[in-house]
């Protein structure tokens, strides 16, 4: 997941925009939210997850709006709570989990 969250960094310029669509295109999004569901008491995959997929689903154009689609569909919202549930002490887990639930809402 910390690796998807690096690639995945960036704001609207081109090269950023194309990396997100090739992660989601490749079953990163389905990847992340399978990864938080398998491993949800260890806080370190919780917030590189939550990174992960708000980096992914970052954008304003209406790519962006599908990959935040197929995060839903995939589970990553009731993921997202359940990080920030079993880790309410997690600054970054918190933080992380809270930008991805913005961008879902």
């Amino acid at each position: 997941c910390w690796a998807v969250a690096c690639v995945c960094v960036g704001t609207d310029d081109a090269a950023a925009l194309a990396r997100m669509q090739r992660t989601a295109d490749a079953g990163g999004i389905e990847l992340i939210v399978a990864a938080l569901q398998a491993h949800p008491q260890v806080a370190a995959v919780q917030d590189n997850g939550c990174w992960a997929l708000a980096n992914v689903c970052f954008g304003s154009d209406a790519a962006a709006r599908a990959r935040r689609q197929g995060a839903v569909i995939a589970g990553a919202t009731e993921a997202v709570a359940g990080a920030m549930q079993a880790h309410p002490g997690d600054a970054a887990v918190q933080r992380h989990g809270q930008r991805l639930r913005d961008l879902l809402a």
